[in-house]
């Protein structure tokens, strides 16, 4: 089901994660490229960079962001995906499932769904130079130094001009880190604040549904 309903950004950090594969050429072969993006902060939080295309590195671009996010994740953590076999087969459902993640997919044939995961996509190819990679080891020092560069230094005029790190860190901590040069953007203020009301607006309805719950079962 499509759980996602492009609400890409209403829910805040960590609520809604968006995955997909993209295939990079180069030396005459091909590589593959799984992701999971943050569609709140934009930040790159796992990847995996395959030479075949049998599902484990899809798997392992969960195990990864089990590893080294999980503690940021809740039970409402979506993650959302295409269509494509690697997130209808049994065994990727199953590891999302064991993780307490839910799962959410895009309508057949509809790329709107996945925007950002798919601009992500496009941009870094059109800005790392893959196709002079002779070796996947060479391309994999690549796409790791892109990784970095575009977590902490690919700054995003709709994320005030922050890069992806930067602007989780300013949402956590409401320091603009730009103070000193420019004036901090009133709107975002205003953003986070929504965000935390409508997260706790949803805790207060699923208390709510909890109690109701209790209740029947006395009755």
């Amino acid at each position: 089901d499509n759980l996602l309903k492009r609400e890409f950004t209403e829910h805040g950090p960590r609520r809604v994660l968006l995955t997909d594969i993209t295939y990079i050429p180069y030396n005459g072969t091909f590589a593959y490229l799984s992701t999971i993006l943050d569609a709140y902060t934009k930040q790159i939080l796992s990847y995996v960079l395959s030479d075949s295309l049998e599902v484990d590195f899809v798997l392992e671009t969960v195990e990864k962001l089990i590893r080294e996010h999980g503690v940021e994740l809740t039970k409402e953590t979506l993650i959302h995906s295409d269509q494509g076999c690697y997130y209808t087969s049994a065994s990727f459902i199953r590891l999302v499932n064991d993780k307490e993640l839910r799962q959410s997919m895009s309508r057949k044939g509809n790329c709107w769904d996945n925007a950002p995961q798919e601009s992500f996509f496009g941009h870094m190819k059109d800005e790392i130079d893959y196709k002079s990679c002779e070796t996947i080891e060479e391309l994999k020092i690549l796409i790791d130094d892109y990784m970095d560069y575009y977590n902490n230094e690919r700054y995003q005029y709709k994320l005030a001009k922050l890069s992806p790190n930067e602007y989780f860190e300013y949402y956590k901590t409401g320091n603009y880190p730009l103070n000193h040069i420019t004036k901090e953007p009133a709107e975002y203020k205003a953003k986070f604040k929504q965000v935390r009301q409508n997260l706790n607006k949803d805790l207060t309805i699923k208390r709510l549904i909890s109690v109701i719950n209790r209740i029947s079962h006395f009755k």
